[in-house]
């Protein structure tokens, strides 16, 4: 097979589309607005719990932009064995938060969770493989599940944003906020509806910039921070000390890391499913090596685990842009924000309602993307039974956060996030009832999806050989149509009260 070839078949690809440079400038900054409150917040979090002065903190938020603005190119430019070439941005995972804190608490520090995460981090590389080969055990009924789950897990994360963001603060909950949100959803829902593409696929970008524009307007952006700091910095490896290595924190971290292959997983396939595009074991091994190796260079530059924003899958599917350059830009754009603190204070003053607003569009978008997977799979066996137990099971950490709380800790670290655990009922359940075959009937369960429509034997008595219905009428062979009636009309027809109806010749249906 010819080179020319081989790169013809590489250009039909849906994420393979280049588009002009300032068009993947303007939709890369989308994605970076879309995730950057996801990207910056844990290690607030983990700053916070680790008693760092807000120059420190500073200091990791720059290292989480930069490490996830290189593990984004990676992942969409992509370099033999790692990268899934897909559009995925890549950041500081927010399913490792709550196992980083315990593991600051417990008097490690800082050192004790980046030797944690390093340790981690590679295990997690050498077991890519392995998760990469069990595609096979991802059909469907279970890929419809988990995008569906992806979506639903995120709209708490949108409606904290707007309320404000933060719990502790005067205002988080005021009606001011949600307003504000309000505002934002109903700029996202006009400009969607406007005619001109350019402006309907920005519409996130746009009524982001300009719900802003009027918070600020209103009072309820600060500005203020921005010129304070430094203008450059490149981020300082190594800058709280050298890795620590302790066997608990290194045991919880690999739990976590299981968690964020499987999270992976499921956004590789899910922003497959939307733009289109093949995915076989090898591109999500690809994608999961360079999700791992990542996370094992990130404590070396100050941060943590990274894996793909679930978000930012939402924005492939509301704007129809699968380019993966678009979000190779967005990559750049996160790496000059940590090279320049300035530019990622002006990002960081864009009031967090103004973000949820666009967030409730955004990850119903996944919600919805995973229930029109579903749409196509055949309900005549048991896999109405996985669907509701796993998107139920899903939810139950989502409307019910301290359901494990009593549960051990590697457990509640697995089924704590909403993604995991309907991932793993649903493949169980999928394996159970789908692959597993012994004691299967048909229809067997009461759980079943209603059999077939069915027709009485009496209804079809009155047809003869050639009867067809066409255009909505009954036709017999010679072209006439059948008058249809009611069983009323039938009997005056009979009994001679009413005349029957004058066969006509049907009218052909223009085409």
């Amino acid at each position: 097979m010819s080179a020319t070839h081989n790169e013809s078949i590489k250009a039909a690809r849906p994420e393979d589309a280049k588009l002009p440079f300032g068009k993947s400038l303007a939709y890369g900054l989308q994605h970076v607005l879309t995730m950057y409150g996801g990207i910056i917040a844990p290690p607030l979090i983990i700053g916070g719990a680790a008693g760092l002065s807000s120059e420190e903190v500073g200091l990791l938020v720059a290292s989480c932009l930069f490490i996830g603005g290189l593990a984004t190119i990676l992942q969409t430019i992509g370099i033999p064995f790692f990268g899934a070439q897909l559009p995925l941005v890549q950041g500081t995972s927010f399913a490792s938060v709550a196992t980083m804190v315990a593991i600051v608490n417990g008097g490690g520090g800082l050192p004790a969770v980046f030797g944690a995460v390093l340790v981690a981090a590679l295990i997690g590389f050498l077991i890519a493989p392995f998760f990469a080969r069990v595609i096979r055990y991802f059909p469907p009924v279970v890929t419809g599940v988990v995008i569906t789950m992806i979506g639903i897990s995120l709209t708490p994360v949108a409606a904290n944003w707007a309320m404000g963001g933060d719990a502790k603060a005067e205002d988080y909950g005021s009606l001011a906020n949600i307003g504000l949100a309000a505002g934002t959803l109903l700029l996202v829902l006009l400009l969607s509806k406007v005619g001109i593409a350019a402006i309907s696929r920005m519409s996130i970008l746009i009524a982001i910039l300009l719900g802003t524009v009027g918070a600020a307007l209103l009072g309820m952006a600060d500005f203020s921070q921005v010129g304070t700091g430094a203008v450059f910095a490149f981020p300082q490896p190594l800058a709280f000390g050298m890795p620590v290595f302790e066997l608990g924190g290194i045991i919880s971290m690999t739990i976590v890391v299981l968690v964020i292959l499987t999270e992976t997983t499921a956004d590789i396939l899910a922003v497959g499913e939307i733009a289109g595009s093949r995915v076989d074991s090898k591109r999500i091994a690809d994608g999961l090596r360079a999700d791992m190796a990542s996370s094992a260079v990130a404590p070396i530059f100050n941060t943590f685990t990274q894996s793909a924003f679930a978000q930012n899958v939402g924005l492939v599917a509301i704007t129809g842009i699968t380019s993966r350059f678009v979000v190779a830009a967005g990559g750049g754009i996160l790496v000059v924000l940590g090279l320049l603190p300035i530019l990622g204070r002006v990002v960081a003053a864009i009031p967090t309602p103004v973000l949820g607003g666009a967030g409730i569009v955004l990850f119903g978008t996944v919600a919805a993307s995973g229930i029109r997977t579903l749409s196509k799979i055949k309900y005549d066996g048991m896999n109405l039974v996985i669907v509701a137990a796993s998107i139920s099971f899903g939810c139950i950490p989502i409307v019910k956060p301290d359901f494990y709380a009593n549960f051990p800790n590697w457990f509640e670290t697995i089924f704590h996030s909403g993604i995991s655990s309907a991932a793993i009922m649903a493949v169980l359940l999928n394996l159970l009832f789908n692959e597993f075959r012994f004691g299967n009937t048909k229809n067997s369960s009461v759980f079943s999806a209603a059999p077939p429509r069915l027709v009485k034997r009496e209804e079809i008595c009155g047809l003869i050989e050639g009867d067809h219905f066409e255009g909505g009428k009954l036709i017999d062979k010679e072209g006439y149509e059948i008058p249809v009636v009611t069983p009323e009309e039938f009997e005056q027809i009979q009994t001679g009260a009413i005349q029957m109806p004058v066969p006509k010749v049907a009218e052909t249906p223009e085409h």
